[in-house]
């Protein structure tokens, strides 16, 4: 997708005009074109999808004509030097550690939490220390199933490719050798090798591989399991987060593999 700028003031509210779209400078909103998709929004802004799914509170790739979209963070969220954050509507922990340069077991230790459930109105330290009876959670001490679930989720809107292995395009296999390599672990190249390979377990924990039969011949799809029956994988519209018992998913389960 390319952009051509034709004009920039941004103090004084006047529109940057594309081919694709129109972002007004004053208010840093996109307004989605005919052919538009996250990633190349994205890409075109210098933002990740992640924070566009955020900013706008989506629960997809999903996009329309016409839809505004922000670009830029809304006023209302804090920026990475506050030390406290107050949970607003729609945000999860893994958004608010990503905007404050965190990890999600650093953002939970600083606070305490022992789950992923937070709450409209709580206020988290975002900045700090921790409590001295609870150690202050460093890259060495994190675990590597979670540094695997924080890497993958780094690429989410990346476009599918056949053979990909690189952020410039994924297939399922690329991908999830991809970001395991990032963590430092070294695992086969293709579905198959990756399910006959690996070794086999009967419950996936988060960080695992997941595998499926969606060819109708045997192994030829894996993701990775991110917990509560969620596991993101490059399917046919990118990277993406799917739901494990859906209509579409369950029946075609083949079984759960691990590196660790």
């Amino acid at each position: 997708m390319k952009k051509h700028l034709l004009t920039a003031a941004a103090t004084a509210g006047i529109l940057f005009a594309s081919f694709g779209g129109i972002v007004s400078a004053a208010e840093t909103t996109y307004t989605v074109q005919s052919g538009d998709t996250l990633w190349g929004i994205s890409q075109v802004n210098h933002v990740s999808v992640t924070d566009l799914m955020t900013w706008n509170h989506l629960s997809s790739n999903t996009i329309y004509l016409n839809q505004k979209l922000l670009i830029s963070p809304p006023s209302s969220q804090v920026s990475s030097t506050a030390t406290t954050y107050t949970v607003k509507s729609g945000d999860t922990l893994y958004a608010i550690a990503r905007n404050d340069n965190m990890t999600v077991t650093q953002l939970k230790t600083l606070n305490g939490l022992t789950t992923d459930v937070i709450q409209v109105g709580q206020v988290l330290k975002v900045a700090g220390t921790a409590a001295p009876s609870t150690p202050v959670v460093t890259a060495t001490s994190i675990s590597k199933s979670q540094m695997i679930i924080d890497e993958a989720k780094k690429y989410i809107g990346v476009p599918y490719l056949w053979g990909g292995t690189t952020p410039a395009g994924f297939d399922c296999s690329g991908y999830v050798q991809y970001v395991y390599a990032k963590v430092g672990i070294s695992i086969p190249r293709t579905t198959s090798t990756q399910f006959s390979g690996m070794k086999s377990i009967s419950t996936p924990a988060p960080g695992d591989l997941v595998f499926y039969n969606t060819s109708g011949s045997g192994v030829s799809h894996v993701g990775i399991f991110l917990g509560n029956n969620q596991f993101i994988h490059a399917g046919s519209t990118g990277i993406t987060i799917s739901d494990m018992t859906s209509t579409y998913w369950k029946p075609k389960y083949l079984g759960a593999r691990t590196a660790f």
